[in-house]
Formats: structure tokens, C-alpha cells, sequence
């Protein structure tokens, strides 16, 4: 890196789009927006390769770097889930010349930037309020992201550090609350058996509630893809309509229950490719009262902040927190 020595290459790894950029690890806003930049994962061999061309554009070293992957890691290795890449910790480290190589789920990142969030990053979907808290203080968040899939992780904050938590919440089994919701699970049940969460709550869930909402209605929609379904529904179409507020009425239970599940008093964060497309929706829908409507854990829940991220790189954000926290960390501590 031709600058301070605290400088960090970050990037978040995708299965369409590999994204990096510069962190300075001895600041408390060490994510350096203007140092961004995108590639086709498609256009590169290896990740080292595209990694290696970005340093290269901007004629830049770095003594480290955290890489947050779509996929999950496995010790010295990840695979990302929708590309062929399989990325060995310490040969890319080799590749690029770098002291310390860290690779973490995506959705770690996605959790760790909690962290760094400001109130200007985040559009509250509730009624109860939302400050970024010092991390003295004890925090447990959850966060919760349709894409591709269902991503679901946890944040705990403890004595100044960041914990955060890689789970698979989103192929947990999808709980239906009303008859309209558990005529679907049949529907969907005949094609998939098991129906997990994800089937619904991601982009291709769009299209599968929208689907199963088109059989009930006697209807054949055809195959879309989910921002035709979006399309319909701004037109006008009822169907696609309901598809939407189906949509919102399950991602709010969904999250309430992973609120319930991780103990996440503090708030729960909604990220992921569809939650700034769909925001507009989101908060005029049945979200937060399906997030609410928890029994006896009502009252409980209408005190948890939810807050949609619009932050436009919450991914290279949690990767920079978590090289910050790392560089703060005791020595011989890890995060």
C-alpha cells in the first residue's frame, strides 16, 4: 500500500460480482468509499487474479485482507456457492503477497457491520427507535437478508468486542399463520417436500409464492423471473400484488422469530439484494405487525428495532469492521 501502514484490502465476493476496496485499520471509519471497485467474477481464473488486478489498477499494496465470501468456509478453504471458484486461504495469500488472509461467510460481514452503521445507513421499518450504541456496552443483534437466498446471522457484542454469528437460520421450516399461508405450504410442498423459509424469502421465493398465489387462483402465470413479478405488481396486476404482501408478511414473522431464536433484543437488520428494491413495500406492508404477532412475546417484540440497511456496501463495510476489530483485539485473541 503506498500509505499508512494500517491499510487493509477488503472485498466482498459473490457469485456474479467481486467487489474491493481499501480499509485504514487505524481510523474509526476505516472503510475508504472512494477506493470501490467491482469485477466480473466470470472475467477471472481465481479470485487471487481479480484481487490481483484490482491492487494493480490503483497501484496498491496491502499487508493484509479479509475476503467475505457467499459460500460457506471450511478451515483454509471456501467454495462460493454459485461460482466455481474454490479459494485456498493460503494460497491466495501466497499469490498476493500478504502477511494475514481472512475468510469469512458473507454473512459475517453482513453482521459485523452493525458495527460501523450510522443512523444515516439505516430506514426504520417499526416503531421502536434505533442509535449505534458503544461497544462497551452489551449488545445481541440479529440479521436477516433475502438475495439469491434466505441469509440469517447474529452480531454479539461484548466487553468492546464483536462476535459475529454464521447460522443456516434460513432453511429453517417455513411456519404458516394463516389458511391462505398454509394452502401455499401444500402447493409447495408437492414440488419441493420439505419447505424451508428460503423458498419464499429470497428473489426466487417471489416467484414461487407468486406461483402457488396463481394456482389458487385458477391462473397460469408462466415462468418469470422475480423482477417480473415486482413489474406486475407496480402495473397493477392483483396476483403479483398479493405475491408482495404474501412476501412481507412472512419475512416479518420470519424475523421475529430469528429475534426470538438468537435472543436479539437490540434489533434486527434487514439486508441482502431485495430489501432496497422492495423498500418502498416493506414499510407500508404487514411486516411489522407479522414481526410483532408473537403471543405472549407481543409486547417484547414491539420494543425491537427493525431497520432495513441502504448502506451501498454493507459487505465491504462488515469486512472492514472485522479488520478493525481484529486490529483491536487483545493479543492472541481472535475474532
Amino acid at each position: 500500500m503506498n500509505g499508512p501502514a494500517g491499510h487493509v484490502l477488503v472485498a466482498d465476493i459473490g457469485g456474479t460480482n467481486a467487489r474491493f476496496a481499501l480499509a485504514d485499520t487505524s481510523s474509526a471509519t476505516p472503510l475508504d468509499p472512494g477506493s470501490i471497485g467491482e469485477y466480473p467474477v466470470a472475467q477471472f481464473a481465481s479470485l487471487a487474479d481479480a484481487a490481483a488486478c484490482y491492487l494493480r489498477e490503483r497501484s496498491a499494496r496491502a499487508r493484509g485482507a479479509v475476503f467475505a465470501v457467499a459460500g460457506r468456509v471450511d478451515g483454509d478453504e471456501a467454495r462460493i456457492t454459485n461460482h466455481p471458484w474454490v479459494i485456498s486461504r493460503s494460497r491466495t495469500a501466497a499469490q498476493l503477497g500478504l502477511s494475514q488472509l481472512h475468510l469469512i461467510n458473507d454473512f459475517v460481514a453482513q453482521a459485523m457491520s452493525v458495527a460501523l452503521l450510522q443512523p444515516a445507513d439505516v430506514v426504520q421499518t417499526g416503531g421502536a427507535a434505533w442509535q449505534p450504541a458503544a461497544p462497551s456496552l452489551p449488545r445481541n443483534y440479529c440479521v436477516i437478508g433475502p438475495g439469491t437466498g434466505l441469509g440469517v446471522g447474529g452480531l454479539v457484542v461484548r466487553d468492546g468486542r464483536y462476535y459475529p454469528l454464521a447460522t443456516e437460520g434460513g432453511h429453517a421450516s417455513f411456519a404458516p399463520t394463516t389458511p391462505e399461508q398454509i394452502r401455499i405450504l401444500q402447493i409447495l410442498g408437492q414440488q419441493f417436500g420439505r419447505v424451508s423459509n428460503e423458498r419464499l424469502i429470497c428473489g426466487p421465493g417471489l416467484v414461487n409464492l407468486h406461483r402457488a398465489l396463481s394456482e389458487i387462483a385458477g391462473q397460469d402465470p408462466g415462468q418469470l423471473q422475480p423482477a417480473q413479478v415486482s413489474e406486475r405488481a407496480a402495473a397493477g396486476d392483483p396476483v403479483a400484488m398479493r405475491a408482495i404482501e404474501v412476501f412481507m408478511d412472512i419475512f416479518g414473522a420470519v424475523a421475529g422469530d430469528a429475534v426470538l431464536v438468537q435472543g436479539a433484543w437490540d434489533g434486527v437488520f434487514l439486508t441482502g439484494g431485495l430489501v432496497p428494491r422492495l423498500l418502498g413495500p416493506l414499510r407500508h406492508s404487514g411486516f411489522r405487525s407479522h414481526f410483532e404477532n408473537k403471543g405472549r412475546f407481543s409486547a417484547t417484540l414491539s420494543q425491537v428495532p427493525s431497520l432495513a440497511i441502504v448502506h451501498p456496501s454493507p459487505g465491504l463495510l462488515g469486512a472492514a469492521a472485522y479488520a478493525l476489530d481484529l486490529e483491536q483485539a487483545p493479543s492472541g485473541a481472535t475474532a
